[in-house]
C-alpha cells in the first residue's frame, strides 16, 4: 500500500516537473531552438498558463499522495521533504535564478532522484535506513544524473546561445562526455559491490548491453539529435538496474 503511493509521489513529481519545466523554459525562450521533442510552450500549441496549471494540478496530486504516506506513517517530519521537494521540482528551471540555469542541476537531481527518493521511500516502509539503501540511492541518483548530462549534452549550442549554463555548458563537450562515463562505470561498480553479497545482482549487469550503445554514442555523436537515442538508452539502463536490484533484494 505504502510502496503504492511511493510510486504515485515519484511518477506525479516527474510529471510535475517535466510540465514545469516545458512552461519556465518556455517563456523565457529557452526552446525556442530545441533539438529533442518540441515542447508545448516554445511550440506554441497550448498556452503558458495551461500548461503551468497542468504542472501545479501535479504537484498537488503528488503532495496529497504523500500526505496519505505521512498520515499512515506518522512520520510528519516527512512534510517539509515533500515540500523540499516540490520546491526543488519548481525552483529547477523556474523563478528568478533557477538553479538548473547555473550548472546545479546534477546535485539536486543526485539528491532527490537519487537519495531523498530511494531512501525516503525506504524509510517510510522499513523505518531503518540499511547500507543496501544507501548504495543504491547513490546508484539511482548516480544514473539519473548520467540522463540529465546526456540530456544537456545534446542542448549544449542552444543552452550556451540563450545563456543556460547548464554543466555542460559550463565543462563543454569533452568534460560532459567524460563526466556522463564516469557516472555510468561508478554506477555499476556499485552494483557489482552489491553483487558480492547478493549474487542475483549479477544478473543486473546485463543493463550494460544498454548503458555501453549509449556511451559509445555519447563519445562518438556528431549530430545532437543522435543523442535522443542515448538519452533513451540511458533512461532505460536505469530502469533495468533499478528492477535487478530489487529482484536481488527480495530473492
Amino acid at each position: 500500500m505504502i510502496a503504492s503511493f511511493c510510486l504515485a509521489v515519484a511518477v506525479l513529481l516527474q510529471i510535475g516537473v517535466n510540465f514545469a519545466n516545458d512552461y519556465s523554459d518556455g517563456i523565457r525562450g529557452t526552446d525556442a531552438q530545441r533539438v529533442g521533442p518540441a515542447r508545448l510552450t516554445a511550440s506554441g500549441r497550448v498556452p503558458a498558463k495551461r500548461v503551468l496549471a497542468v504542472a501545479l494540478v501535479f504537484f498537488g496530486l503528488a503532495a496529497l499522495a504523500g500526505l496519505a504516506i505521512v498520515i499512515r506513517t506518522e512520520q510528519w517530519w516527512m512534510l517539509a521533504v515533500g515540500a523540499a521537494c516540490i520546491l526543488a521540482g519548481w525552483f529547477y528551471t523556474g523563478g528568478r535564478r533557477p538553479y538548473g540555469y547555473a550548472g546545479l542541476g546534477e546535485v539536486f537531481v543526485f539528491v532527490f532522484f537519487g537519495l531523498v527518493a530511494t531512501l525516503g521511500t525506504t524509510w517510510v516502509q522499513a523505518f531503518q535506513l540499511t547500507q543496501e539503501a544507501w548504495i543504491g540511492a547513490v546508484i539511482a541518483g548516480l544514473l539519473a544524473c548520467a540522463v540529465l548530462v546526456a540530456n544537456n549534452l545534446r542542448d549544449i549550442d542552444q543552452d550556451r546561445a540563450v545563456g543556460k549554463r547548464t554543466l555542460s555548458v559550463l565543462i563543454g563537450r569533452t568534460g560532459s562526455r567524460v563526466l556522463f562515463t564516469l557516472l555510468i562505470v561508478v554506477a555499476f561498480l556499485l552494483v557489482a559491490l552489491l553483487a558480492v553479497f547478493y549474487p542475483i545482482a549479477w544478473l543486473t549487469m546485463l543493463a550494460l548491453l544498454a548503458a555501453l550503445p549509449a556511451v559509445l554514442i555519447v563519445w562518438t555523436y556528431r549530430l545532437p539529435k543522435e543523442l535522443i537515442i542515448a538519452l533513451a538508452l540511458t533512461s532505460f539502463t536505469a530502469l533495468l538496474v533499478a528492477g535487478g536490484l530489487y529482484w536481488a533484494f527480495v530473492w
